[in-house]
C-alpha cells in the first residue's frame, strides 16, 4: 500500500514564453495564498524561453491556489503534471497498464516490447510459418532492403544533416553502432544519459544503425537521444513538455514517439504535439500494441498531425498486436477519423543491443521507427537550402500515404493507406509542389474490404446521414482555410439524388484539418437501385510564403462511387443508439466484464464499427440494415424503424425521451432491445482508485451501464434491473452461454417471458450470500431476460452486453440477438423463448427503495450530455431536424432553432410524424405490485391481457374525463337556469293579479 503525499505537483501553463525566473516571479507576486512552492528543472531546457512553470501545492490548500492561479491575466491554465509509464508486454500480461486490477504507476500507456519472444501471442500463424518467415527475411537481407533504402543509398542519400530527435530511454555513449550522435539529453530525476533498458537504442539502431546485421535507414542522420524515460519506465509530462520545448528551440527535422495511450485529453500533452508539428518538426509515432481490438488507438499517434503508424508482418497481414481504427475523439456525437496513416513491417524487427550486437523486436513502436528512418532518409533528399520550404509533417505525409501500396485484405481503419513504399514516396517528393490534398482521396462502396463499413451497407432513402470523415492535408502552410462550401459534382443525373451536407474546420491548423460528408438519399430515391458517382471539390487557401505576395491555393477533390439500394422494409431496419454513451476519456467508466483484470476502463468507443464491429458484420449477414443515433432519442422517426437497440449505455435521458420512447412502443409499435450490464455502488466504491497520474481518487461515475437511467427509461414499462452481479454459463435451446458480470430482471409485467437461471453473485451482498450458504440450502434462479408486447410494440430485456462486444468476449451470444429482434422487428415467435413454461403469471416486482440508485457523490454532469444539457438534435441526425429539438416536438411551442444551423425545409417526412401524434402525452409512472390497480392499468398496455386491441390511455382517457365533465356542467347550467325561469314565471302572475 503507498502513501499519497499531502502535495502535488501542477503545470501552470503561460500566454507567452518568458524565462522560467520571470514566470516564478510573476507567480510570487500575484499569489497571496500559501501552501505552494515553485520547482526548479534543471535540464537543457532551461536555458531557453519557456511557456509553462511547475509548482507544488498542498492539498489543503489546493482549491485557493488553483483558484488563485486561474484568475491571474497571464495564465493560461493549471493541470495536474501526468507521469507516463511503459508497461513491459509479457505473455502473461498483455496489457502495460493493469495487473491484477490495480493500476500501474504513472499514466496509462500502450505496452511496450523488450525480448525476441513478445508479442508473438494471439498471432494467427503456426509457428512453422514464423520459421518461414524468419527464412524470407534472411534470404531478403535487412527490413531497409524490403523496402529499397539501399537503392536511395546508391543514389548518395542516406540521411544526411537530419536531426532526428529519439524521445526513448536514451543511448549509449560512443555505441559502435552509429556514426553521428550529436548529443544525449536527460530530462528524468535520475543522474544518466545511458540506456538501461535497451529500447531507446534499438529505436535510434532501426533509424541510424550502421552495423551489417541489423542496418538503419538512415545511417549518417544525426541522433539526439532525449532520455524521457526512467530505469522503471516512467516519465511525467512535464519532462515531456520541456523536451519538446528544446526540440523545438534546437530546430529538430524529425522526431520519434515509440509510445502513446488512450487518454487523448491530456491537454498540455496533446497541445504541445501541435506546437511541435506546428514548429516544421515531422513527428512519427507508434499507433499502438492494443489490437485485434478496434477502437484501440493510441495517442499521440491518432492525432491528424502525426504520422501514425500500425504493424503488418512479412506476409503483410496486419499483425494481431496492431491497434486498429476508427479514432474516439469524435464519438460519440460524431464518427472518427482513418487511423493509422500507414503501416510497416513490425514483426521479427532487427536492431540494436544496449552494448554491441543486435536483436529482433516485435512491435509498432518498432514499426514506428521503421517509417521514421524512411523520413530521415527521405528528407536528406531534398537540398538543405530548400528544405523547409518543401518539407513539413503535411507534406511528408501526402507523400507517405499517396505512395503506399494498398494491401489486399485489411480495411482502412486496420491498415490506413497501407504498406509504405520508400521509392514511390521518394519519386513523388522529387517533384513535389506545396499543395493541399485529402485523406483518403476516395470512398467506394465497390470496394471491400478496403472500404468497410461503408461497402457493407449501401445507401437508401430515408436513412439516418452516414457520416464519412476526411482528413485535409495542407501541405503549402501551416495554417490554412477552406475559401466556401465544398461543391458536389454528380458524374449523372441520377446523381442529384444525393444529398450531402458538409462539416469542415474553420481552421486548418496545425498543417492538418477535417471535412466530414453527411451522407442522404432525397426521398424522391425511394425506389433507386444503383450506383452513384461524382466528386467532391473545395479550394484551399493559405497565407503567402516569405518573398511571395498571392495566396496559396489548392483545389482538392474526394471521389465517390456509392451504393444505393430501395427503402428496406421496416421490420429490417435497426437504429443503434450512440448518444447515450460514455467512455474514458474523460470519465472513469470502468469495463463491463469484472473477470478482466488487466484493463479496467472501457476506452473502445462502443460504437458499431469499433468493438461492437463483428456484432454490426453478423446484423448485415442476416440481411438488417443498421443505423446509428448520435442524438436523442426524440431526433428519430419511430415509423421507420422496426427495432430501437439500446447497448450498454452510460448516460441519463431527457424527460422528453423518456415520453417519446413510451409513445413510440406504445402507439407507433417500435420495437425496442435492451443489453444492460452490472451496477452496484457497493463494488463502484471498492473500485476507487488514486491515481499518481492525475495525483487524484478515481471512482467509477457508473457501473457497466447507467441502470438507474435505465430503469426510468423502463418505468413506463413496468420493467427495471436490479443490482446483482452475475456470472456463469447457461443454455437455451442448445446454445451455451456466459453470462459475464450482467444484471438481473427485478421488474417485469404479468403475462411476459421471463428466463431465469443459477449464476453465482458477485455483488458485495451476493458474496456475503455465497459464503453464508450451505450445501442444502437451494440454489436462486436469476430472472435475466424478458420478453413482451405492449400494445403496438415489442420489448426484450436482457441483462448482459458482453456477448455482443468484441473487447473482452468468452461466448457470443448473436444467436439470441437475432431471436430477440425476429420478435421485436417482425413478432416472429420463438417457440423456445415464448415457451408456457416461460409465461409469468404474476407481475415481478422490487420495492423502489430497493432499486439501484444513482451515485450523489460524482458531479456526473461533467461527463453527460443530458445532465445541464440543452435537448438539440445534433449534426448527424436528419438535416431536416438539425438544430431542433426533434421529431414530434415541434407541436409544442419548444422548438428553436439554434444560431449556427441552416434552416431546412421540414419536408413530408417530418410532417407525417407531426400529424401522426398532435395530442399532448401524459406521463405514466408504475409503482405497484401484482395484483394492484397499477398491473391493471398496466394490463392496458399489453395486448396479451386482452380479448381485443385497445388504445393507449393518454389517447382516450382525457377526452373522455373532458366530455364528461363537460356534460355534467351543461346539465348544473340547465337546471339553474330552468329553476329561475319557474321563480320569474310566478312573480309575474302574483303581480297581475294585484293591478
Amino acid at each position: 500500500m503507498f502513501e499519497i503525499n499531502n502535495r502535488n505537483n501542477y503545470i501552470v501553463r503561460f500566454l507567452e514564453y518568458n524565462r522560467a525566473e520571470a514566470h516564478r516571479d510573476y507567480l510570487q507576486l500575484g499569489l497571496r495564498s500559501p501552501g505552494w512552492g515553485w520547482i526548479e528543472r534543471r535540464n537543457p531546457a532551461s536555458r531557453y524561453p519557456t511557456d509553462f512553470g511547475l509548482v507544488w501545492i498542498e492539498e489543503s490548500a489546493r482549491e485557493g491556489v488553483i483558484g488563485e492561479l486561474e484568475r491571474l491575466g497571464m495564465v493560461k491554465d493549471v493541470n495536474v503534471d501526468a507521469s507516463y509509464t511503459r508497461g513491459l508486454l509479457k505473455e502473461e500480461s498483455r496489457d502495460g497498464r493493469f495487473i491484477d486490477e490495480n493500476k500501474r504507476p504513472g499514466k496509462i500507456f500502450t505496452s511496450m516490447s523488450f525480448s525476441e519472444a513478445e508479442n508473438e501471442h494471439g498471432a494467427e500463424m503456426s509457428n512453422s510459418s514464423f520459421s518461414l518467415r524468419r527464412e524470407l527475411l534472411s534470404e531478403r537481407s535487412q527490413v531497409t532492403s524490403l523496402f529499397g533504402a539501399d537503392a536511395l543509398w546508391a543514389k548518395g542519400y542516406t540521411g544526411s544533416k537530419v536531426k532526428m530527435a529519439v524521445f526513448d530511454t536514451g543511448i549509449r555513449d560512443n555505441h559502435p553502432h552509429f556514426r553521428n550522435i550529436k548529443e544525449r539529453t536527460n530530462w528524468t530525476n535520475e543522474n544518466t544519459l545511458n540506456d538501461n533498458l535497451g529500447h531507446g537504442t534499438f529505436v535510434a539502431g532501426v533509424v541510424a544503425g550502421r552495423d551489417a546485421e541489423c542496418l538503419g535507414f538512415a545511417p549518417d542522420t544525426e541522433i539526439y537521444a532525449f532520455r524521457v524515460f526512467t530505469d522503471a519506465q516512467v516519465s511525467y509530462t512535464s519532462w515531456f513538455l520541456d523536451a519538446f520545448n528544446y526540440a523545438i528551440a534546437t530546430n529538430m527535422d524529425v522526431l520519434n514517439l515509440s509510445i502513446g495511450g488512450p487518454d487523448y485529453l491530456d491537454l498540455p500533452f496533446v497541445e504541445k504535439v501541435w506546437e511541435i508539428t506546428a514548429n516544421n518538426i515531422i513527428m512519427v509515432s507508434a499507433i499502438g500494441n492494443d489490437g485485434p481490438l478496434y477502437g484501440t488507438l493510441n495517442n499521440p499517434a491518432d492525432q491528424s498531425d502525426v504520422i501514425g503508424v500500425g504493424g503488418i508482418d512479412y506476409s503483410d497481414h496486419i499483425a494481431s498486436f496492431s491497434s486498429r481504427g476508427m479514432s474516439t475523439w469524435e464519438l460519440p456525437h460524431g464518427y472518427g477519423r482513418v487511423k493509422p496513416d500507414v503501416v510497416a513491417y513490425g514483426r521479427d524487427i532487427m536492431g540494436s543491443k544496449i552494448s554491441t550486437g543486435c536483436k529482433s523486436l516485435s512491435g509498432t513502436s518498432v514499426a514506428s521507427p521503421v517509417v521514421a528512418g524512411m523520413v530521415c532518409l527521405l528528407v536528406s533528399v531534398i537540398p538543405e537550402s530548400n528544405r523547409k520550404d518543401i518539407l513539413n509533417p503535411a507534406s511528408m505525409k501526402q507523400a507517405l500515404v499517396e505512395g503506399a501500396a494498398k494491401l489486399a485484405g485489411p480495411n482502412m481503419y486496420e491498415q490506413g493507406a497501407g504498406r509504405v513504399d520508400l521509392l514511390a514516396s521518394y519519386e513523388i517528393l522529387k517533384s513535389y509542389q506545396p499543395r493541399a490534398s485529402i485523406f483518403p482521396s476516395v470512398l467506394d462502396y465497390t470496394d471491400c474490404p478496403y472500404s468497410w463499413p461503408f461497402c457493407r451497407q449501401p445507401l437508401y432513402a430515408g436513412a439516418m446521414p452516414v457520416i464519412f470523415n476526411a482528413t485535409i492535408l495542407n501541405g503549402m502552410g501551416v495554417t490554412g482555410y477552406i475559401e466556401s462550401s465544398p461543391t458536389w459534382h454528380p458524374s449523372d443525373e441520377e446523381g442529384n439524388l444525393l444529398s450531402i451536407h458538409f462539416t469542415y474546420s474553420e481552421v486548418i491548423w496545425p498543417w492538418t484539418g477535417y471535412l466530414a460528408l453527411h451522407i442522404q438519399i432525397k426521398e424522391e430515391g425511394t425506389q433507386f437501385s444503383g450506383e452513384i458517382e461524382g466528386n467532391v471539390t473545395f479550394r484551399v487557401f493559405s497565407p503567402p510564403a516569405p518573398g511571395e505576395k498571392e495566396l496559396r491555393s489548392s483545389t482538392c477533390v474526394l471521389q465517390l462511387k456509392l451504393k444505393v439500394v430501395p427503402t428496406p422494409p421496416r421490420s429490417k431496419r435497426i437504429l443503434w443508439d450512440q448518444f447515450h454513451n460514455i467512455k474514458y476519456p474523460p470519465g472513469y467508466i470502468p469495463r463491463d466484464s469484472l473477470d478482466v483484470r488487466n484493463d479496467i476502463l472501457d476506452w473502445h468507443g462502443d460504437h458499431l464499427h469499433t468493438n461492437f464491429h463483428i456484432m454490426f458484420n453478423m446484423l448485415r449477414d442476416a440481411g438488417y440494415y443498421v443505423e446509428t443515433l448520435g442524438s436523442p432519442l426524440t431526433c428519430f422517426d419511430a415509423h421507420q424503424y422496426g427495432t430501437l437497440l439500446l447497448v450498454d449505455l452510460e448516460d441519463e435521458y431527457f424527460p422528453e425521451e423518456i415520453e417519446k420512447l413510451r409513445d413510440d412502443v406504445i402507439n407507433t409499435g417500435l420495437g425496442l432491445a435492451v443489453f444492460g450490464e452490472w451496477y452496484n455502488v457497493d463494488t463502484m466504491v471498492k473500485m476507487r482508485f488514486f491515481d499518481d497520474n492525475t495525483r487524484s481518487w478515481w471512482t467509477p461515475i457508473t457501473g457497466g451501464a447507467n441502470i438507474p437511467a435505465l430503469n426510468d427509461l423502463l418505468a413506463p414499462f413496468g420493467i427495471a434491473f436490479g443490482d446483482k452481479i452475475l456470472n456463469g454459463d447457461f443454455s437455451i435451446d442448445g446454445e451455451q452461454s456466459r453470462y459475464a458480470s450482467g444484471t438481473d430482471i427485478v421488474r417485469f409485467p404479468r403475462g411476459g417471458h421471463v428466463h431465469s437461471f443459477s449464476f453465482m453473485d458477485s455483488s458485495e451482498s451476493g458474496a456475503t450470500q455465497n459464503v453464508l450458504r450451505t450445501s442444502d440450502m437451494a440454489v436462486v434462479d436469476f430472472p435475466i431476460l424478458g420478453l413482451i408486447e405492449a400494445n403496438e410494440g415489442r420489448i426484450a430485456v436482457y441483462g448482459d452486453s458482453n456477448c455482443l462486444d468484441s473487447s473482452h468476449m468468452v461466448t457470443n451470444c448473436y444467436w439470441l440477438l437475432r431471436k430477440i429482434l425476429d420478435f421485436t422487428s417482425g413478432n416472429i415467435r420463438d417457440p423456445v423463448l415464448f415457451s408456457n413454461s416461460a409465461k409469468q403469471d404474476s407481475a415481478l416486482y422490487e420495492e423502489d427503495n430497493q432499486l439501484p440508485s444513482r451515485r450523489t457523490d460524482v458531479n456526473f454532469s461533467a461527463y453527460s450530455a443530458v445532465v445541464g444539457k440543452e435537448l438539440i438534435c445534433g449534426i448527424d441526425s436528419r438535416f431536416e431536424i438539425w438544430g431542433t429539438k426533434g421529431y414530434n416536438l415541434q407541436v409544442r411551442g419548444r422548438n428553436r432553432r439554434l444560431p449556427g444551423y441552416p434552416v431546412i425545409d421540414l419536408g413530408r417526412g417530418l410532417n407525417s410524424s407531426i400529424r401522426s401524434s398532435t395530442s399532448k402525452r401524459r406521463k405514466v409512472n408504475v409503482k405497484s405490485k401484482s395484483d394492484s390497480l397499477g398491473n391493471k392499468y398496466l394490463g392496458l398496455f399489453y395486448g396479451e391481457e386482452l380479448d381485443m386491441p385497445v388504445l393507449a390511455t393518454s389517447h382516450w382517457i382525457v377526452p373522455a374525463l373532458i366530455a364528461v365533465i363537460g356534460l355534467l356542467l351543461f346539465l348544473s347550467f340547465w337546471r339553474i337556469r330552468q329553476k329561475r325561469r319557474r321563480r320569474r314565471k310566478g312573480s309575474g302572475s302574483a303581480r297581475y293579479s294585484n293591478l
